[in-house]
């Protein structure tokens, strides 16, 4: 099974949305996977999902910080209830990133493992 995704056409490109089963299948599989969390640290400390990288969204540096990162990757964004990732998906799409999803509903809607 090739587990890697890319867009070989011209389609206009959209953030995907995800449910938690989907989501938590596609970050398992999808070797070319970088999870990222848009949440603030103070809820990341709470909680959340084992080898997400936080990158909050609400942060003045956002956008420098995800124009860092490599456009050949895929990117599964989540946050609290899946508003500030799909604002963060698109900001990523207008930047040229062509993989792009979110968890819907946010990490209140995820039944996986997560870390204190």
């Amino acid at each position: 099974m090739n587990n890697e995704k890319s867009y070989s056409d011209n389609k206009p490109r959209m953030v995907g949305n995800l449910d938690a089963k989907t989501f938590e299948q596609s970050i398992k599989e999808d070797i070319h996977a970088i999870l990222i969390d848009v949440r603030t640290s103070m809820e990341n400390q709470t909680k959340r999902i084992p080898n997400s990288v936080l990158i909050d969204i609400s942060n003045p540096q956002f956008l420098s910080e995800i124009g860092k990162l490599d456009r050949n990757k895929n990117y599964y964004l989540y946050c609290h209830s899946g508003s500030r990732s799909f604002v963060a998906g698109m900001h990523m799409i207008s930047l040229g990133f062509s993989i792009v999803s979110h968890l819907q509903p946010g990490i209140t809607g995820w039944k996986g493992e997560t870390e204190p």
